[in-house]
């Protein structure tokens, strides 16, 4: 029972090391630390937002104070300045408000708009990780591909080559037969290595994309049918780039600029503040026992103190500051405004790239799949031929040759396909 335990953690943690594209989305989309990194600037957006709506409230504070006196005082009992020690206390509590100021309001307007922001930076983050990370992951798989397409060639090859010898050992193959395969194994096998690195290279930087530590994981493609996609509709690439974080991210800034142009006028504006305090306080001479001193709870009680205060703060000239902060906010907007066309032209650029990539790639495999069964029937004439003796080795290792890179052709078509469907779906936020 232990046994078949243990065999079934095995085969569980094996199938857990298997994952598919999907599986690779959802966690770069959430792992990588650029993604982690946007969500922190939300968080500090929030805080913001809470900072601002606090500037609303008054600010309280209380304290007391303890303090000596030595040499000329004031004598409380007459009112008069004598040669005294004095031990002073001071009891109070005050509370401030801006009873109007309308930067503060605007500064609430602003936190939210940096906070749409970066929410929409944060889509566009897991938007080009997504892009990357479908890139790397196709062409892991085109280099496993062709690594398995060489591998094939050559167990092929080898085992040509044991038939061949017996057939030279009974004279039905000229020796020579032999040297060309063996020659064409040589090349093989240098191709495989190079294959063989360019396929860990290409899963060394998947990894890279997902920001992982480890590559005991096996990237798999699952088995999905391919569909056409249409066109036609004469909006596709403005729909698109309308949907696009990219585009909503700048649209964003364009609208916290301008609100930064009011926040800047604002300073012109008057302002209301209020204030309210209370205080005690408790006075005691020192050394002299000849000076009557009143008790400190009727101190406490005889000095206590309040009064409120409102003012207003009119700004009448702030050596231009004002307008050149107001001037400088305009020019943030039309620097926003240049950052959004250039937004809109890569977005053009790169989506009428997948649009033209898909395409081709769609055609290029429709041929191919046509062409495939021509390919598989010749490949079986020329096997049997060889083995009929009709067709020398070299011949048929070509026509071998032929055969597989079509297999592979066909396979990396389809790939090319399906990335450019992964592509367009990332575009839509469908991925």
């Amino acid at each position: 029972m232990k046994k078949l335990f243990f065999i079934f953690i095995i085969n569980l943690f094996s199938a857990q090391q298997s994952w598919t594209l999907k599986e690779c989305l959802d966690y770069a989309s959430t792992n990588h630390p650029l993604i982690k990194q946007a969500t922190v600037n939300i968080q500090k957006n929030d805080r913001q937002i809470a900072a601002s709506k606090g500037m609303l409230l008054p600010s309280v504070n209380a304290g007391a104070n303890h303090s000596y006196s030595f040499g000329s005082s004031i004598n409380q009992s007459n009112n008069q300045r004598e040669a005294l020690n004095t031990q002073y206390d001071q009891v109070f509590a005050q509370a401030n408000v801006e009873l109007f100021n309308w930067r503060n309001y605007l500064n609430i307007s602003l936190s939210k708009l940096n906070k749409t922001t970066n929410t929409y930076k944060l889509k566009q983050a897991q938007n080009e990780i997504k892009l990357n990370v479908i890139q790397t992951f196709f062409a892991y798989q085109n280099s496993k591909s062709w690594l398995e397409v060489l591998k094939t060639q050559i167990e092929g090859i080898e085992e040509q080559i044991k038939r061949t010898e017996k057939e030279v050992e009974i004279g039905n193959r000229p020796k020579s037969d032999i040297y060309d395969i063996k020659a064409n194994l040589g090349t093989l096998q240098e191709q495989w290595v190079s294959a063989k690195n360019q396929r860990d290279l290409a899963k060394i930087n998947l990894i890279n994309a997902l920001n992982m530590k480890e590559d005991s994981i096996d990237f798999v493609m699952t088995e999905e049918g391919l569909l056409a996609e249409d066109f036609s509709d004469s909006n596709f690439t403005n729909n698109l780039i309308e949907n696009n974080p990219a585009y909503k991210t700048v649209i964003a800034e364009i609208q916290a600029q301008e609100k930064n142009i009011q926040l800047e006028k604002s300073a012109y504006l008057p302002t209301l503040n209020g204030n309210y305090s209370w205080s005690t306080f408790y006075n005691k001479f020192l050394g002299n026992n000849n000076l009557s001193s009143t008790s400190f709870s009727d101190q406490f009680t005889q000095n206590k103190n309040q009064s409120i205060y409102f003012g207003i703060n009119i700004p009448i000239f702030n050596k231009f500051q004002i307008k050149n902060n107001v001037e400088i906010a305009k020019l943030n907007v039309i620097n926003s405004n240049y950052d959004k066309d250039l937004i809109i032209n890569d977005l053009t650029k790169s989506i009428n790239s997948i649009k033209a990539q898909y395409l081709n790639a769609q055609e290029k495999y429709n041929l191919l799949e046509l062409n495939f069964e021509n390919q598989r029937l010749s490949f079986q004439k020329s096997e049997e031929k060889y083995k009929e003796g009709l067709m020398d080795a070299y011949t048929f290792f070509v026509v071998r040759n032929n055969w597989l890179q079509a297999n592979y052709n066909l396979i990396n078509s389809k790939n090319d396909v399906m990335q450019q469907m992964e592509l367009l779906k990332v575009l839509r936020n469908e991925n």
